[in-house]
C-alpha cells in the first residue's frame, strides 16, 4: 500500500515495514512453501508499486493474480487486521491491468523474432549440447553476414537446411558444420515448435518498453497468463529470461531513482536455473547486477532461497520469507540456509521462526536508505486492496478489449525462408541453364565432330576417286600405246604408204 509516500508492505507489532523507494531497484526475494501466502504477498507488492506510479510485470500461474484488476472487498480476515495495520478505512480499488498471453488466448500476444531471442537463449530452450550450440551460433552469424532475417522457426529451419547443403562453402570462414549437428538442431527445433514455441516467434515483435506505462497516475500491471505456459517449463523460463535480457538491452541508463521505472516479478524462479550452463548463469547474474541501473527491480518468487544461485541471491536486498517446512534433513538444511541470509534479530531465532510462521506472516528485511539490510522482523503482510483470486472470463475479455485497438499489425518484413526459397529457385534455375548450356555445347561438339568426320570422309572419297580416275587414265594410256604399237606394226607389215599410215594412226588415236 502506498501510504504517506511510503511503500508500505508489512507490519511488525504496530511498526510499518516499508520498502525504500530508492532501494526498490536493488531487487528482492519472496520465498516460502506452497500455501504460505507468496502469491498474496506478490499482489500486495505489485499494487503498492502501482499506486506509487510504478508499472510491473508478473506471471500469473493459476489465474489468481488477475484479481488485481478488480477492487477487493472487506472480509472477516481483513476486518480483524485493518486496525492493527493502521488502516481503519481501507479504500478498495483495482489496478490498471493489461493482460498478455504467449498463446494469445487470455491476453494480447507477445511475440519476438528468432534473431531477437539470440543463439544462447535458443540453445537453452532447445537443450542443445556445446557442439550443437556452436553450430547454431554459426547459423546466426551467417544470417547476420548475409542479411537474412530470422523471424520465425521456419526461417531458422530453412537456414539450417541451406547451410547443411552448402557446408563446404562456409567451413573455411566459420568452422566445421556437420550434417549430424544440423540434423540434431532441426529435431530440437521441431520439438519446441510442437510445444507451442511457434506461437511466440513472429511479427510484430513486442517492444518491452510497452511495459512501462501508467494510467491516471498508477503504474499499469502487465499480467502474463502463464497457466498453459507453465506446462512447458523450459519455454516459460527462457521466455521470461528473454524479457529480462531485452529490458536490459533496450532501456537507457538512469542510475538510482526515487522509484523504479519497472518492477519485474519472476515467479517459479527455480525454473530459470535448472539445467542452465555456467555461461548462461553468469549472464543472468550480470543482467541482475546491472539492470538496476536501468531503473528496473527484479523480484524472484520461489519456495526456498536455496533455489537461487548464491551470486544472484546476494544481490536480492529486499526479502520476504514465508514459512518453510522441515520434514527431512535436506529441508532442515534449507531452513538454516534461509535463516543465514538475514541479519539476525536478537528477539528470536530466525530458523525456528521460519518453521512457525502462519499463513500471511513472514520474516521481512528491506534495505535501508543507505543500502544496508535491516534487522529481520517477524511481520504480518498487508492485505491487498484489489480482489484476491481470479476474475471471470467475461471480465478478462472486457479488460482485453480495452487494449485490443492498440495491438500493432504485422509488418511485411521478408524472412530468411522466403529469401532462401528465392535463392534456391535462382540456384536451381542457374543449374538448369548451366545444364542446358552444357548439353548444347556437347551437342555442338558432337555436331562439329560429325562435320569434321564427314569432311574427312568426303576428302578421302574424293582422293580415292581421283586415284581411281588416275589409274584408269593410266590404264587407257597404256592401252592406247599398245594399240598404236599394234597399228604401226600392222601398217608397216602390209606396206601402207607413210601418208596412209599417218591417217590410220590418227584414226586410232581418236
Amino acid at each position: 500500500m502506498y501510504l504517506d509516500n511510503e511503500l508500505y508492505v508489512a507490519n511488525a507489532d504496530g511498526a510499518k515495514l516499508c520498502i525504500t523507494g530508492k532501494m526498490a531497484n536493488r531487487h528482492g526475494l519472496i520465498a516460502g512453501a506452497t500455501g504460505t501466502g507468496k502469491t498474496v504477498t506478490l499482489q500486495v507488492l505489485a499494487e503498492t508499486f502501482s499506486q506509487a506510479g510504478v508499472p510491473c510485470f508478473m506471471a500469473d500461474m493459476k489465474g489468481d493474480l488477475s484479481g488485481i484488476a478488480k477492487a477487493g472487498k472487506l472480509s472477516g480476515f481483513i476486518e480483524k487486521r485493518k486496525d492493527g495495520f493502521g488502516i481503519p478505512d481501507p479504500q478498495f480499488a483495482p489496478c490498471p491491468v493489461r493482460f498478455f498471453d504467449v498463446f494469445a488466448e487470455q491476453g494480447e500476444p507477445i511475440k519476438t523474432t528468432i534473431a531477437n531471442m539470440g543463439p544462447q537463449l535458443l540453445a537453452r530452450l532447445m537443450e542443445l549440447n556445446e557442439t550443437q550450440s556452436g553450430v547454431l551460433a554459426i547459423a546466426f552469424q551467417i544470417a547476420e553476414d548475409e542479411g537474412l532475417n530470422l523471424i520465425t522457426a521456419e526461417d531458422l529451419s530453412s537456414l539450417l537446411n541451406y547451410i547443411g547443403k552448402n557446408a563446404k562453402d562456409y567451413t573455411t570462414k566459420y568452422g566445421n558444420v556437420t550434417s549430424a549437428s544440423v540434423g540434431a538442431i532441426q529435431r530440437a527445433l521441431l520439438a519446441i515448435k510442437s510445444e507451442g514455441a511457434e506461437n511466440f516467434f513472429g511479427l510484430p515483435a513486442f517492444n518491452v518498453s510497452d511495459f512501462i506505462r501508467t494510467k491516471d497516475g498508477r503504474g499499469i500491471m502487465n499480467v502474463l497468463a502463464a497457466d498453459k505456459l507453465m506446462l512447458k517449463p523450459k519455454l516459460y523460463s527462457t521466455f521470461l529470461l528473454w524479457l529480462l535480457t531485452d529490458l536490459y538491452q533496450t532501456l537507457p541508463e538512469v542510475g538510482d531513482m526515487d522509484l523504479p521505472k519497472l518492477v519485474f516479478f519472476f515467479d517459479e524462479a527455480h525454473m530459470l536455473f535448472e539445467d542452465t550452463s555456467k555461461q548462461l548463469t553468469d549472464k543472468i547474474e550480470q543482467i541482475v547486477r546491472l539492470i538496476r541501473s536501468k531503473g528496473v527491480g527484479v523480484y524472484f518468487i520461489t519456495q526456498s532461497p536455496t533455489d537461487i544461485p548464491d551470486d544472484i541471491l546476494g544481490q536480492l536486498g529486499n526479502r520476504v520469507q514465508h514459512a518453510l517446512r522441515a520434514f527431512t534433513p535436506k529441508d532442515q538444511k534449507a531452513v538454516r540456509a534461509a535463516a543465514d541470509t538475514f541479519r539476525a534479530n536478537p528477539n528470536f531465532k530466525t530458523d525456528e521462526a521460519i518453521m512457525n510462521l502462519e499463513t500471511g506472516e513472514a520474516l521481512v528485511s528491506f534495505l535501508d536508505p543507505k543500502g544496508a539490510p535491516s534487522i529481520v522482523e517477524r511481520a504480518k503482510i498487508l492485505f491487498p486492496l484489489s480482489q484476491i483470486g481470479a476474475i471471470t472470463v467475461d471480465e478478462r475479455a472486457a479488460f482485453m478489449a480495452e487494449y485490443k485497438q492498440n495491438t500493432p499489425t504485422p509488418t511485411n518484413s521478408e524472412g530468411a525462408a522466403a529469401v532462401l526459397d528465392k535463392r534456391n529457385a535462382e540456384t536451381e534455375k542457374a543449374a538448369e541453364e548451366a545444364a542446358a548450356e552444357k548439353e548444347r555445347a556437347a551437342a555442338e561438339k558432337i555436331a562439329e565432330k560429325e562435320r569434321l568426320a564427314a569432311e574427312k570422309e568426303a576428302a578421302r572419297l574424293k582422293k580415292e576417286a581421283e586415284r581411281e580416275a588416275k589409274a584408269k587414265e593410266k590404264e587407257r594410256e597404256k592401252s592406247r600405246k599398245e594399240t598404236m604399237k599394234t597399228v604401226n606394226t600392222v601398217t608397216k607389215a602390209i606396206g601402207l604408204p607413210s601418208i596412209l599410215r599417218t591417217i590410220v594412226k590418227s584414226f586410232f588415236k581418236k
